[in-house]
């Protein structure tokens, strides 16, 4: 007579033997039916996550070319050698700023058409070495058939094309360095004026490319559509010529987003998405990888199981440790994700579901913290000027306010206030076109003589400076170098609104006397208002005596 142990053994064993043969079973068929799409969803999303990274590159470069074309048509002013002079020292300081902002700038330019003046052609600057941007020597368009759109390709093709235009990699003149460039055409009146583009380094877009893997051999390579390669990371495209270009598969070139195909003598899968510029982002894999190794998975879950009857408890509480804990991480990180801190600790890297989710959950905190951080600058920058607007002095105002409560030894610094005089005159006169421009020749000539300090947008026709070290000390002689630079510049403007006619009042912090920020900023606008009182005095003084 068999005991009750043997029995309970007996159908437990062959419980488990049924179940896992069903399993396995179930498994060998499940696995196999689902194993191709699998790997198609896992090539997609490879894919889809390289193409977004390559548009967010891309378009940070777009947008930033597109910023300085409407900058530079919005600044032009006329096409002699006198305005275009202005013009670019006015663009090249604007085009400087937003080349530090752009990741992976390695040159960038302002060409003016040779049919346009012969003396002003423009500028290059390079960045070469990574250490900042360099003034290069111009090449010499005159000497170039610009109708021929096969050479000069970064000034040709845009003004024939009429339109902006990103080009496939290309040698740059002079430099001998593999570059893609965006480039936008720039009219005046109808009247095209030249070219503004940016140049890219080549490798910092095959980097990106080489980021892109999957399983051991999976890689990523750029194509266009009609089979011509960019980059591919197991064959040196620069040495190839048209007759040596290996064909890409047919299936590439085709609507179909998956395709298998052979390279190398190994059977691959890929799968491809279109980028903006023209080009395909295609992502392989052997197939033998995307399929994997389903016996040996077979096997692995008849181990585990057996593993699992003869010591159930001690699996059962290591890997409830082991999931519990990350996910105790995860439920923290989530609720300091919703107060707003993005600064935690995620350390579980485990290769399973919690390890990619915890993988996952990182990125989407860094992508999130990267988004808000953008958002806020944006929301702080005056949309006119480039500035800081309003809501940053009153932050910087906050600042200073608490470093006062708290009576912090050896605070020192000042605020200036700038009223541009008359902006309403030139709006109704001019159009606020003539305005906004007013407004920008103020803005930058504050910047520039103020250029260690924050500067703010207050109001339509007010700015604020603070000014802390080095322009604190020197805050007279700034004063002094400001109202200088606004004569020269006044006495070279032909137009109102090309003048810099702008009422200023400095005051400096004092602990004995000033509890608060708005004690400064009421002194700072009183000699302001004092200042704009005497030039109008003087004005009509030499008004009557002419």
């Amino acid at each position: 007579m068999r005991s009750l142990r043997t029995k309970i053994t007996i159908m437990t064993l062959f419980a488990v033997v049924f179940a896992v043969t069903v399993v396995t079973a179930l498994g060998v068929f499940f696995i196999r039916r689902t194993e191709h799409k699998k790997s198609d969803q896992l090539l997609l999303l490879l894919c889809d996550t390289g193409e977004r990274n390559l548009e967010y590159y891309f378009g940070s470069v777009q947008k930033s070319v597109e910023k300085i074309a409407a900058f530079v048509e919005a600044d032009l002013d006329g096409t002699d050698d006198a305005n275009l002079s202005r013009h670019m020292n006015d663009v090249g300081a604007y085009f400087e700023q937003m080349a530090y902002r752009t990741n992976g700038v390695l040159t960038y330019y302002y060409r003016i058409d040779p049919d346009v003046s012969k003396s002003v052609k423009g500028f290059w600057y390079t960045n070469l070495d990574g250490e900042g941007f360099t003034q290069h020597e111009v090449t010499d368009i005159t000497q170039y058939d610009t109708s021929d759109t096969s050479s000069l390709v970064w000034f040709t093709v845009p003004k024939y094309e009429n339109k902006p235009i990103w080009l496939p990699p290309y040698i740059t003149d002079n430099l001998d360095m593999r570059v893609i460039s965006y480039n936008v055409p720039i009219h005046w009146r109808g009247k095209f004026i030249g070219v503004v583009g940016i140049e890219i380094d080549y490798t910092t877009m095959a980097d990106q490319v080489n980021n892109i893997r999957l399983f051991d051999n999976g890689y990523a390579f750029l194509n266009d559509s009609e089979g011509t390669l960019f980059y591919h990371p197991r064959i040196d495209v620069s040495e190839l010529t048209p007759e040596t270009m290996p064909k890409v598969p047919d299936g590439l070139l085709e609507p179909n987003t998956f395709v298998t195909y052979k390279f190398e003598g190994v059977e691959r899968e890929a799968a491809w998405l279109p980028l903006s510029n023209g080009m395909r982002l295609s992502v392989s894999v052997p197939v033998s990888e995307t399929e994997g190794d389903w016996l040996k998975l077979i096997f692995n879950i008849l181990i585990v199981a057996i593993g699992v009857l003869i010591a159930a408890s001690l699996f059962t509480m290591y890997y409830t440790k082991r999931i519990v804990k990350p996910l105790k991480q995860l439920t923290e990180a989530a609720v300091q994700t919703d107060r707003g801190n993005y600064d935690y600790i995620l350390d579980y890297d485990g290769d399973d579901e919690l390890g990619k989710l915890t993988t996952t959950f990182k990125l989407l905190s860094g992508h999130m913290k990267e988004h808000i951080s953008s958002l806020n600058q944006q929301v702080f920058i005056d949309a006119l000027t480039n500035v800081k607007n309003k809501g940053a002095f009153s932050d910087f105002s906050d600042d200073l306010q608490n470093r006062i409560n708290v009576s912090e030894p050896e605070l020192e610094f000042a605020i200036g206030m700038f009223d541009c005089d008359d902006l309403k005159l030139i709006n109704d006169r001019y159009g606020h076109e003539k305005g906004d421009v007013y407004l920008k020749t103020a803005c930058h000539t504050i910047c520039k003589v103020f250029q260690h300090s924050p500067v703010f947008r207050i109001g339509g026709d007010e700015f604020a400076v603070i000014l802390t070290k080095d322009d604190y000390y020197n805050r007279s002689a700034l004063a002094e170098k400001f109202k200088k630079t606004a004569g020269d510049i006044n006495g070279l403007a032909k137009n109102q609104w090309e003048q810099v006619n702008v009422s200023m009042g400095i005051a400096e912090y004092d602990s004995e006397t000033d509890s608060s920020v708005s004690d400064i900023i009421r002194r700072a606008d009183k000699q302001m208002y004092q200042d704009k009182s005497d030039r109008k005095n003087n004005l009509k003084k030499q008004s009557e005596n002419s």
